[in-house]
């Protein structure tokens, strides 16, 4: 080794390293939380095992070994690696790494071109990935956050194998502090409960729980800190949330059916989760208020109008004492009783306006406001139903060449009980006067 090589080497290890990066695994079994993945019966286990890769899409949340597991995926199988971020990439800098690989393959070499945050990429950019991936010109790992089957292209996805990473768990969580302190040769001065708290704000984030030990690890604590100490030493981060994306719809499915399972608790912590993640408050009030006339229904008529005061009265007051008035509407839905009987007469409605077309209503039931619409026997026959005893006439009201439905079947719970004994009245007197 020169001088000067040896010089550069000497300073490039005494320079500040991130805890990260010093405890970046150097074998696949040193890879926590993905065992799923990794074990040697296993997705990747196997292909590792028969020195044999496909094209990988690796899907999972920040922080969970994306990068690592593609880095050391082209060491176990002899591959060169290539690295490439879709962020800070276009098409030239691709085209100059398929040359390179084209030349590596010339000499017997393989690629595993890995594209980080691939999903960042457009159409265009995804289509200049599929001749090189169907001709072994390299073996393509890419990684995203966000859901594939929404962001990448059906090509694409049909020449790769989407594996799904998980968020770390605790028991992974605890692995990387214990290396952490390990490498650090000095403990964590934390309480049990601050300890606990550290992970919880990590998030299942295992770069993010390194950084926030490194900093403890290399600050002049004194004494323990418990979990108020530590919150005002690391800055929290708001959960995983981005209102473009797929924990948007994930959290408000989550809302939606913990609501419609009437499970009061639940669906407060999915609303808490939301607003801590930035959603805006309107929204949540807006799908509160089609909650209220989807699965509340009739079975409870003063949801709608107490989910709307709700949402007005947040208007008026803003944040964040307005939460406080949403939180009343969350509560009353997840408590009320449940019936999705005007949704389902509304759809099967609809589905029957479109099946007969443009039927004429029965004449009798038109009004007659000329001559000539008299003389073509509109409104002839007609009872006006007050004029009955029972205030009831059974008259026929569907086009003449359409049989009666029964769309709205109201259930047996809340006030659509007593909605539904008032149908079965009227039906009988129906068939009474039809008889």
């Amino acid at each position: 080794m020169t001088s000067s090589a040896f010089t550069a080497s000497l300073f490039e290890n005494e320079a500040p390293r991130p805890l990260a990066d010093k405890l970046r695994p150097n074998r696949l079994s040193e890879v926590v939380g993905q065992d799923h993945l990794l074990a040697s019966t296993s997705p990747i286990g196997r292909m590792v095992s028969a020195k044999r890769l496909s094209s990988l899409i690796l899907w999972g949340p920040p922080g969970c070994g994306k990068t690592t597991i593609a880095r050391l995926l082209a060491d176990e199988v002899d591959l060169y690696f290539s690295s490439v971020s879709a962020v800070a990439s276009g098409v030239a800098d691709l085209r100059k790494n398929f040359e390179a690989a084209s030349g590596r393959r010339a000499g017997g070499q393989g690629t595993l071109l890995f594209i980080d945050e691939i999903h960042r990429f457009n159409r265009a950019q995804q289509d200049v990935l599929l001749p090189y991936i169907e001709n072994g010109t390299v073996t393509l790992v890419g990684a995203t956050t966000e859901n594939p089957s929404f962001e990448l292209n059906g090509a694409l996805l049909s020449r790769c194998q989407v594996l799904v990473l998980n968020r770390l768990d605790e028991t992974a969580l605890d692995l990387l502090l214990e290396r952490a302190e390990k490498a650090a040769e000095k403990k964590l001065l934390l309480t049990d409960d601050a300890r606990a708290a550290l992970k919880a704000m990590a998030d299942g984030d295992g770069r993010y729980l390194l950084t926030m030990a490194d900093e403890l690890l290399l600050s002049d604590l004194s004494e323990q800190l418990d979990p108020a100490a530590l919150a005002k030493f690391v800055q929290r981060r708001r959960p995983l949330y981005d209102k473009a994306q797929e924990s948007h719809y994930n959290l408000i499915s989550a809302l939606h059916k913990s609501l419609r399972g009437s499970d009061c608790d639940a669906a407060l912590y999915w609303f808490a989760r939301m607003l801590a993640g930035g959603e805006d408050p309107r929204y949540i009030a807006r799908r509160l208020l089609r909650f209220a006339s989807e699965d509340v229904g009739l079975a409870d008529p003063q949801a709608l109008s107490i989910t709307l005061a709700a949402w007005q009265a947040y208007e008026r007051m803003g944040s964040p004492e307005g939460e406080l008035v949403l939180t009343e509407a969350v509560i009353y839905l997840a408590t009320a009783p449940k019936s999705n009987a005007a949704y389902t007469a509304y759809q099967a409605a609809t589905a029957a306006a479109n099946e007969y077309g443009s039927l004429m209503p029965p004449k009798h039931i038109l009004n007659a406001p000329t001559k000539l619409m008299q003389e073509q026997d509109y409104g002839k026959g007609y009872v006006y139903d007050h004029d009955t005893e029972e205030g009831f006439s059974g008259q026929n009201y569907f086009p003449d060449d359409m049989a009666r439905k029964a769309f709205y079947r109201p259930v047996e719970r809340g006030f659509e009980r007593e909605v539904k004994k008032r149908l079965d009245y009227w039906a009988e007197l129906r068939r009474k006067r039809k008889s």
